[in-house]
């Protein structure tokens, strides 16, 4: 029985023994918030991999030094993201034809 709004997966272990796993999704009114979240996210993580190998280079300090210029670059976009949202959306709208 699948249960509403869950999302089902199973979990491969050893000698091929599966674990079904059902993980309740978030209410469709969580996107506004969950689409930012993810996306700066990724965003942040990969833009502080590439500042962080161009400007120090990969040495033993890497991970560390990467790490602490994502927490602080998300830290930052995050919020930003969640202002200047409303704002592209208005600028994109007002550069396409309505349906």
């Amino acid at each position: 029985m699948q249960m509403r709004g869950a999302m089902s997966f199973t979990v491969p272990l050893l000698l091929n023994t599966r674990i079904d796993m059902k993980i309740k999704r978030l209410p469709a009114r969580a996107a506004g918030l969950l689409m930012p979240l993810v996306l700066s996210i990724i965003m942040t993580f990969v833009v502080s991999a590439v500042a962080t190998i161009t400007n120090l280079g990969i040495g033993p300090r890497f991970l560390g030094n990467w790490m602490s210029a994502w927490i602080l670059s998300w830290l930052i976009a995050f919020p930003t993201l969640l202002c200047a949202l409303p704002i592209s959306r208005r600028v994109v709208m007002s550069m396409v034809r309505p349906n």
